[in-house]
């Protein structure tokens, strides 16, 4: 009697599947190279993985159900230990960037299956990684969003290769892989504010910055410098006052700018929150804005449409920034097909309200 033939491993068909109690087992690496995917694609078929598309996940099903495959069960043991929960993780003064951010995560997460987990943190603590650590492994997370200014410490992108969670760096500059980052333009953005300033006139133009812990505080800075510099100006030193992103710190930095003698007839602050301070500070000072005073904020968000007068802007969409930073991390990093399609969609631009005019004429 003769024996029947079957393909070994470097055949077309496949693995060796002998029918004896010696033959080789198909592996998750057969599987993949055989359905012509990655072995990382195979791994979320298996663990029924919402990012997968339909076509791809049928064709990986058809080709473990031809050949019998069988997942390690410590193996999958160690998958399932991710669950369908994306973080957000943040340290961040302003509540509505939070606010914000957590909308555009939820859209882009709509329908996929994942849930949002949010964990606010204090990169100043001792235990600052410790904590980050185990909120990660505890909730067993798919993967987590990191923002500002969490997403600019070195020592969270190490941690998070090193526990191998799947991450997105939401950041002004490029700080990863594209693949792993969402990069904003705030340079682009403070240089259009400048360029509507001195457009309008000012030439005494101060400025509000955030806190020197925010990379974000420095491209907005040099980006409002670069913009003067093109006006032939330049921002003088004691035309600078540092903040720290709040109300509070806006209004006591716009107090000490309208002290000084001459004054400044503009100030562009860092974010909106800093501004609606700058806007209390004229006030107090009896100023009307923008008559004797003109003021300028960063981000376009609530607050600018409803403080009184409404503020000129540069609009950053956050809330948009959230929804793309979701659907690159569920594509496994790859840029989603309708993103690859827009690129422009988190540029900046200016919002012009009626906190701008020109300089006083006395």
């Amino acid at each position: 009697m003769t024996a029947s033939k079957t393909p070994d491993d470097h055949s077309p068909e496949g693995p060796n599947l002998d029918a004896d109690s010696s033959r080789k087992r198909p592996t998750i690496n057969d599987i993949a190279r055989l359905a012509g995917v990655s072995k990382k694609t195979v791994s979320r078929v298996i663990n029924q993985s919402p990012s997968v598309r339909d076509e791809t996940r049928e064709r990986i099903e058809a080709v473990i159900a031809e050949h019998g495959y069988e997942p390690d069960p410590q193996a999958r043991g160690l998958a399932f230990r991710r669950s369908f929960l994306i973080g957000m993780i943040y340290d961040n003064p302003n509540p509505q960037y939070v606010v914000n951010m957590q909308q555009g995560l939820l859209d882009g997460m709509k329908g996929s299956g994942f849930e949002l987990v949010v964990h606010p943190c204090d990169r100043a603590s001792p235990h600052f990684l410790t904590d980050l650590r185990t909120f990660i492994e505890r909730q067993r997370l798919y993967g987590v969003v990191v923002t500002p200014s969490v997403s600019e410490d070195e020592r969270v992108g190490r941690l998070l290769r090193e526990i191998g969670c799947e991450y997105i760096r939401i950041a002004s500059v490029q700080l990863d892989d594209p693949d792993r980052m969402i990069v904003g333009r705030d340079r682009l953005g403070a240089h259009q504010a400048a360029k509507h300033i001195t457009e309008l006139g000012h030439t005494r133009i101060a400025f509000i910055s955030g806190p020197d812990t925010f990379r974000s505080s420095h491209e907005r800075r040099g980006g409002f410098e670069d913009g003067l510099n093109e006006a032939g100006l330049k921002l003088e030193p004691n035309f600078v006052a540092n903040a720290a992103y709040t109300f509070e710190t806006g209004l006591t930095a716009a107090e000490e700018l309208l002290k000084l003698s001459p004054r400044p007839t503009a100030i562009f602050c860092g974010n909106d929150e800093m501004a609606a301070g700058a806007l209390q500070a004229a006030r107090r000072a009896g100023l009307n804005v923008p008559a004797d005073l003109t003021v300028i904020g960063f981000d376009d968000f609530q607050i600018a449409s409803r403080v009184w007068p409404p503020l000129t802007t540069i609009r950053i969409p956050t809330r948009e920034v959230g929804r793309m930073a979701a659907l690159k991390l569920i594509a496994g990093g790859q840029e989603p097909r309708e993103l690859k399609a827009e690129p422009e969609r988190i540029a900046p631009s200016l919002v012009v309200r009626e906190s701008s005019g020109p300089p006083p004429s006395k």
